[in-house]
């Protein structure tokens, strides 16, 4: 999956990149938002990743709950 580039002015709630799809998920769902703001380890925003995007990845045969979101867009 292609990692969405954004300005770094863009709205949205803010995770790691360590933080696994399924927290991912429940974050979303409790922002009422269609998208997260991905940070790094020095908190800066790297990136974002959509509803879609997750949920696609969830429905990949080779998902787990232990799947980050750096995997899914192929950070590190």
């Amino acid at each position: 999956m292609t990692l969405l580039h954004i300005p770094q002015h863009t709205p949205g709630p803010q995770v790691r990149d360590d933080m696994t799809v399924e927290v991912a998920l429940s974050v979303l769902a409790g922002a009422r938002s269609g998208h997260l703001v991905l940070c790094d380890d020095d908190d800066a925003r790297t990136g974002v990743i959509t509803l879609a995007q997750l949920t696609a990845a969830r429905a990949t045969p080779t998902y787990t709950d232990h799947v980050r979101l750096r995997d899914v867009v192929g950070i590190g």
